[in-house]
């Protein structure tokens, strides 16, 4: 029987606020364990939690730009569960009145452009976190994270392959990241996902049982987590077995997932608004004040890109990945008038420095200025391409401008006529099957004389001007 895999995803996302959702304690990453706690984030009793207004703001700018309705009024609830890292006892979140509902996020896979509903984005604290001891069975609680806001974003169940997964849940993380709300650092748990996957008979409207897989914490481990889970529910149906509605966790050493606990429901956890946190009430003027704050999105960025610098659809999209990178590119195109060379040695040169040093395009040494003087100096004729490169590694290891660099080293194009005359006389006649397979018809050995002349003149030779000399010399 052919199956429709159904999936739907829940991420959670913490905000860049310097205190926590409902108390003064700072939210940075690292600090010793349990340093960064109080009363209120550790739910002693009789404190009273205030909710933080920036996450507030952070919430509503994120639902601004996927396109939600911004609740007028929302409610805090307490979401009632047992965990070691939990002291409370239970989880300030938001359950039937949410801060954002009914959005969306476009997704391209390969061409194919796709509309992932969202179904609500709410609202609240991060639990601790333990610390499993690998010589003892024991384990150690820091709570420090206890109380960090999150934002949780539930997808509706639109998604329909891992691929598609995937592209959804980079597609929400560049949206986090320009408008510098979360820092989506997955492998610190700050922007992690669970999903929900069921099969269907394909056709089928009716869902089938799902599951949740828990425990990724990449990009790879989620398409592998899920490409496993629907070919463990597949061979379960087609063995006439039953699919449990359970919680499953992915071990990426086994490379598969396996029983954590029976899936819980809405009614296990004992909703019901927290009594000690007022309503939220959003006033119309302060919607509009944070829409008008929004940055240019991803999508509309690449969308720009394309039209305005007339590069590929590839090249926008490698370019606005990050919004530092996009600013990058953009402050290098005004200096040099050039967008398409630009976005090839971005793509090409820095990327690769940037890549093996693991630096971020905010800490690269060479500003978008000095590398619109190299690529002038490559449009003027002053240096070859080949010479750029080299001079641009330099530039990158000491923060040198390339004039500098160019004239320091003598690099500078060889354009003295007779001196490139008398070394094209010398190559020629070293080569003289070479020359005979030119004249019989065989224009592509001109390539070879090239190289041969930029090989003497170590790349200094001027392109244009030598090509011109060798084609008379041949025709002579």
């Amino acid at each position: 029987m052919e199956y429709e895999p159904v999936i739907g995803l829940e991420v959670h996302a913490q905000l860049l606020t310097e205190t926590k959702l409902f108390c003064s304690c700072l939210t940075a990453f690292g600090a010793p364990p349990n340093t960064q706690t109080c009363p209120v984030c550790l739910g002693m009793p009789g404190v009273l939690p205030v909710a933080n207004k920036k996450a507030v703001r952070y919430a509503i700018a994120l639902g601004l730009a996927t396109g939600c309705t911004i609740s007028k009024t929302s409610l805090f609830a307490r979401k009632n569960y047992f965990y070691p890292d939990l002291p409370k006892g239970y989880q300030i979140s938001q359950y039937e009145v949410p801060i954002c509902r009914r959005g969306f996020i476009d997704i391209d896979l390969e061409g194919e452009k796709k509309r992932i509903g969202i179904t609500r984005i709410h609202m609240e604290d991060d639990a601790g976190k333990l610390i499993h001891d690998e010589e003892n069975p024991v384990s150690r609680v820091d709570f420090n994270r206890t109380g960090v806001p999150l934002l949780e974003i539930v997808s509706e169940p639109d998604i329909r392959s891992p691929e598609e997964a995937v592209a959804y849940l980079r597609a929400l993380r560049d949206i986090l990241l320009y408008l510098g709300i979360s820092d989506g650092n997955m492998e610190e748990g700050s922007f992690r996902c669970d999903a929900n996957v069921s099969l269907r008979a394909a056709g089928e409207e009716k869902f089938g049982t799902r599951t949740e897989l828990k425990n990724m914490n990449s990009f790879r481990h989620i398409q592998r987590a899920l490409f496993y889970e629907i070919r463990r529910q597949r061979a379960l149906l087609d063995a006439g077995e039953e699919v449990l509605q359970e919680t499953r966790l992915w071990d990426e050493a086994k490379q598969a997932t396996f029983g954590m606990r029976g899936k819980e429901e809405a009614q296990d956890y004992r909703y019901f608004p927290d009594p000690d946190l007022i309503p939220i009430t959003v006033p119309d003027e302060w919607i509009e004040e944070i829409r008008e704050s929004l940055p240019e999105l991803p999508a509309a960025k690449r969308e720009r890109f394309i039209s305005v610098y007339s590069i590929p659809e590839y090249d926008a999209g490698v370019l606005t990945s990050s919004r530092a990178l996009a600013d990058y590119f953009e402050d290098a195109v005004k200096g040099s008038g050039e967008p398409k060379k630009v976005s090839n040695f971005i793509m090409s040169e820095l990327m690769r420095e940037l890549k093996r040093d693991e630096r971020d395009i905010s800490e690269c040494p060479v500003t978008p200025a000095m590398l619109s003087e190299l690529l002038v100096m490559v449009d003027q004729g002053k240096i070859s391409g080949k010479i750029a490169k080299d001079v641009f590694e330099e530039m990158y290891r000491t923060g040198t401008k390339a004039s500098e660099i160019v004239e320091k080293k003598g690099l500078a194009v060889e354009r003295d006529e007779g001196a490139l005359i008398a070394l094209i006389e010398e190559i020629l006649a070293e080569n003289p099957d070479q020359v005979a397979q030119f004249k019989a018809g065989k224009t592509k050995v001109l390539g070879f004389f090239m190289g041969q002349l930029m090989k003497r003149t170590r790349g200094k030779a001027d392109p244009r001007l030598s090509n011109e000399l060798l084609r008379e010399k041949l025709a002579e």
